[in-house]
């Protein structure tokens, strides 16, 4: 929950989001608030992530902030005067904020740095993967403020017992911690987060589009079921590979690389 003062203006845009090369950036835009997430940055980051998700030239995309943190979390002042359907359907605003996220056809790359709590958990969760800042500092303080919150993405990303822990004491998690635990998926000086944020989604965008999407796609549906009904769903996605015929591309780039090589690599299966 946020812990701030001073908020800005309630017309002021909360998301920026542009794309270059492909590659769709979106950033929370909230820096004198700590990006605290109210009711119009809920409906922002959602409207963005749907334009994205639409957009066929839209290769990989990565999600950041301004300001000195990532996300302080939900944004309390805007509760006041209000009644209990009010704060309803402002918590169902930030579900279908979080789910434009998690939904995304591409990948999406959350960039972490500072204060991470409560729904910028949420938010960076619902990310494919995450990127630390050695900086970050992760809190889900929901109980302590009253409320329910982040009781299903994160026992999903670091199991029951963890997220109960976390919950329970709102203790502040390092970002050495969250990578052991598989909140972020690496930890890199805040001097090289923008740098390696730009690398990895130049990598992403390099890919063939169909087979990263694909690939996105068989591992969220197969993460809800078992091992025989995933396989099913990964050769459903092979099938639509080569029907496509852009995984000759694939082969022949391969071919080329190791063409110096004797014998062969397992470069892919």
């Amino acid at each position: 929950m946020n812990e701030t003062s001073e908020p800005p203006p309630a017309d002021s845009p909360r998301v920026n989001c542009t794309v270059t090369d492909g590659i769709a950036h979106v950033e929370l835009a909230r820096p004198q608030a700590r990006n605290a997430v109210d009711l119009p940055m809920c409906r922002q980051l959602r409207s963005a992530f749907e334009e994205i998700d639409a957009a066929d030239d839209v290769r990989a995309v990565l999600l950041s902030a301004q300001g000195p943190a990532f996300c302080a979390g939900a944004d309390l002042r805007e509760r006041a005067g209000q009644d209990a359907a009010w704060v309803r359907r402002r918590r169902l605003a930030s579900f279908a904020a979080y789910e434009a996220v998690e939904q995304c056809r591409h990948p999406v790359v959350a960039l972490v740095h500072g204060a991470v709590v409560g729904s910028g958990g949420e938010i960076t969760l619902a990310a494919d993967f995450a990127v630390a800042a050695e900086s970050t500092t992760f809190r889900f303080p929901e109980p302590h403020w009253g409320t329910v919150g982040a009781t299903q993405r994160l026992q999903r990303a670091i199991g029951k017992r963890r997220a109960k822990e976390l919950l329970f004491t709102n203790r502040a998690m390092s970002a050495a911690e969250s990578l052991d635990l598989g909140i972020v998926s690496r930890v890199v000086p805040d001097a090289l987060l923008a740098r390696t944020g730009a690398d990895i989604a130049a990598t992403i965008a390099g890919a063939p589009p169909l087979a990263i999407g694909l690939t996105k796609r068989a591992i969220d549906l197969g993460s809800e079921t078992d091992l025989d009904r995933g396989i099913r769903i990964e050769m459903a996605a092979i099938e639509q590979c080569l029907a496509d015929g852009g995984w000759r591309e694939g082969v022949d780039r391969f071919a080329r690389r190791g063409s110096g090589n004797s014998g062969t690599t397992e470069g892919e299966k």
